[in-house]
């Protein structure tokens, strides 16, 4: 499959509300096809086009980024908050009632940090499948006109905040220590992946939309054609990890 139908796919299949800022693949792609049609009589007010084009996109990109990173780290906070706050309330070594209370809460609490969890990772996705359609846009540019745009073009993305993901990244990881601290039981012997397999397996819910983008993902990276010095590395999560839970949540 075509990596603009695969885009297409994976934000029909994830976050439709994303839609409209993903990459615009489909207008840079006519775009290359125009300047390469004739290349020897173009002024160079195309490739001056193509530049502004990608760097609007660039700027869109860094404008969503940030502020989902922000609203994320926000609310990463007000989830320690109530943790404590329903530990220090209740407690789970309380009265009947207390437990109850207790049960109930941390319940609530635990599915919705499953759901932060799998919203934070569409959010890495979304960077990784933006480069990834950069790469292979300037590829294709490189190739049929025979710029040199491509090197220096992505050594400039490499610095851009929608690239630069450490921040998520450890959210990420922070929640899956605080599933495996706070709630220990159920979780003994489950990977974070199959846990909220089991929490959301009557519904919808986030987690399908974020193993869906995880496979979309791992099957560009494994058929990419740009495979290589721009190119991401292999996704470093088990496959059993992802098929497994999709498997579960699909029964």
């Amino acid at each position: 499959m075509k990596f603009g139908k695969r885009l297409k796919q994976h934000v029909e299949e994830t976050l439709p509300g994303w839609g409209d800022k993903f990459l615009s693949y489909k207008d840079l792609k006519k775009l290359v096809k125009i300047i390469s049609l004739a290349p020897a009589i173009l002024s160079g007010s195309e490739e001056t086009e193509f530049v502004y084009l990608l760097n609007s996109e660039i700027d869109k990109f860094n404008s969503f980024f940030m502020e989902q990173e922000e609203d994320f780290v926000i609310r990463h906070k007000e989830l320690q908050q109530r943790i404590q706050i329903g530990i220090d309330t209740w407690g789970p070594k309380g009265d009947e009632s207390s437990k109850a209370h207790y049960r109930e809460e941390m319940a609530k609490i635990k599915q919705d940090i499953v759901d932060f969890h799998g919203e934070m990772v569409l959010l890495i996705n979304y960077s990784n499948i933006n480069y990834t359609g950069l790469a292979k846009i300037l590829k294709k540019y490189d190739k049929r006109t025979g710029g040199l745009l491509r090197l220096p073009y992505i050594q400039n993305v490499l610095q851009q905040p929608f690239f630069i993901t450490d921040v998520i990244s450890k959210l990420v990881k922070e929640c899956e220590s605080t599933i495996n601290s706070v709630f220990p039981i159920c979780n003994k012997g489950k990977s974070i992946s199959q846990r909220e397999a089991i929490i959301t397996v009557e519904g919808e819910g986030i987690f399908r939309k974020t193993v869906a983008a995880l496979l979309t993902m791992q099957e560009i990276r494994k058929g990419s054609s740009t495979y290589g010095h721009f190119s991401l590395p292999p996704l470093s999560l088990p496959e059993s990890d992802v098929i497994q839970p999709l498997q579960l949540n699909s029964a």
